[in-house]
């Protein structure tokens, strides 16, 4: 029978769901999760990159999770996310140490080697807050379409590897909430103003956190216009 369901926050749309692990270069074994469209055969993938594991961040962080739990099914896009180094979440601990960004390099080859050797298409870096950091230092050397940054800090990157990207042929997309706590709109133009053709997206009232299902749903519907755009706008229901 079919069911009308509305797309709300702790909505878990159906998918391939399989637990996964990451082996890095340097012995490693990171936890984590890949979730597919039921056909098993998706148009992009996003590879997901958490906020600061030492403040709470991790794989399950809500709006890569939501990604999750949304995307396979409503925009037919791959998802995978996993814990860097030394985190931990309900599904699991990696092994390691938070290696305050360094380190994490080997964490970032580790899932590119991972969806390369499954032959998931059309990659998309999605990082959150500290994920950005690993997603702009690291990202520009891999096989991506582009990376799409979200509550940018522009702690732990420096300008050389902001300049890496010009020329790269990978997109960079940006979501600055107005109130973020790091970086705020404003700001961002000036600190972003050495990166060719960078998308800049203002979202007014929204924080660092995108608390609220109506800053998850604009971030998941900037994603899909990037990743997808046959797919956006998102639905606010469904029939399953």
């Amino acid at each position: 029978m079919t069911r009308h369901l509305e797309i709300r926050s702790g909505v878990e749309l159906p998918a391939i769901r399989e637990v996964v692990t990451l082996n890095t270069s340097d012995g490693l074994r990171l936890v984590g999760e890949l979730a597919l469209p039921v056909s098993g055969h998706p148009v992009a993938t996003l590879i997901t990159l958490h906020p600061l594991p030492t403040h709470g961040g991790f794989m399950d962080s809500h709006i890569l999770r939501k990604s999750a739990n949304r995307l396979p099914y409503l925009a037919n896009i791959a998802v995978l996310r996993f814990n860097t180094r030394g985190t931990s979440s309900p599904q699991g601990t990696s092994q390691g140490e938070f290696g305050h960004g360094d380190t994490e390099v080997a964490d970032v080859a580790a899932a590119f080697k991972f969806a390369s050797d499954r032959g998931l298409p059309n990659i998309w870096l999605v990082g959150w807050s500290f994920g950005t950091e690993l997603a702009l230092k690291y990202g520009v050397d891999h096989a991506i379409r582009g990376a799409i940054l979200l509550s940018p800090p522009l702690h732990r990157t420096s300008v050389a590897e902001l300049i890496r990207w010009n020329g790269s042929g990978k997109k960079l997309t940006a979501l600055i909430p107005e109130f973020d706590d790091y970086l705020q709109p404003g700001d961002a133009s000036e600190r972003f103003s050495m990166v060719e053709g960078i998308d800049l997206i203002g979202v007014e009232g929204a924080k660092h956190l995108w608390v609220g299902e109506s800053s998850t749903k604009r971030v998941l519907n900037e994603i899909v216009k990037v990743v997808n755009p046959a797919a956006y706008p998102l639905p606010d229901t469904v029939e399953i």
